[in-house]
């Protein structure tokens, strides 16, 4: 217990990354760790708004087919694993910006992977809203499938038009050839 008070954590910064070394009762063990930088302009910037409401839409449009009984109706079963891919997706992508990882490994062409990713995501989401027109019509006005259907599909094609906007700013930023 004593030597646990004894402990005392030293941060060094090198490069960008801190290094934290623990001396315990004398001995200098060498471990070290780095730490992530958290991105706070991120989020208030035009793309991190768009990636969060790609984010809460598309998990309304998730938890809204979700709640019904989709099955029934094979093509939701392509709008849900659409809204599911691409939620898990844009949430790695985003904890990659805020934590800043991108800035940790140049090799990777980020802005590349952004507009693929975003392009890719835009034509999967448009396809998942026009499976959702087409599949609403087999559910009965008033209905709880019919309103959760409906209303995912506005969403799904909400979602779709922010990962097109998304796609142009990464079109822009790739032209650019700026690294974020």
């Amino acid at each position: 217990m004593e030597e646990d008070l004894e402990s005392r954590t030293t941060a060094q910064s090198d490069s960008g990354t801190r290094t934290a070394a623990t001396a315990g009762s004398g001995s200098d063990t060498g471990s070290s760790s780095s730490t992530l930088a958290y991105d706070k302009h991120f989020v208030c910037s035009a793309p991190g708004l768009l990636t969060l409401i790609e984010l809460v839409c598309g998990l309304l449009v998730w938890m809204l087919v979700g709640g019904t009984e989709y099955l029934q109706v094979p093509a939701l079963a392509w709008v849900m694993c659409v809204a599911v891919v691409c939620w898990v997706m844009t949430v790695s992508l985003l904890l990659v910006c805020l934590t800043s990882v991108h800035t940790r490994f140049p090799h990777i062409p980020w802005n590349t992977l952004g507009l693929c990713f975003n392009s890719i995501a835009a034509v999967l989401y448009t396809v998942a809203a026009l499976v959702g027109t087409a599949s609403v019509t087999q559910a009965r006005r008033g209905r709880h499938s019919y309103n959760s259907w409906m209303a995912s599909t506005i969403c799904a094609f909400l979602v779709a038009v922010c990962y097109a906007l998304s796609a142009r700013l990464s079109f822009r930023t790739w032209k650019d050839g700026r690294q974020n």
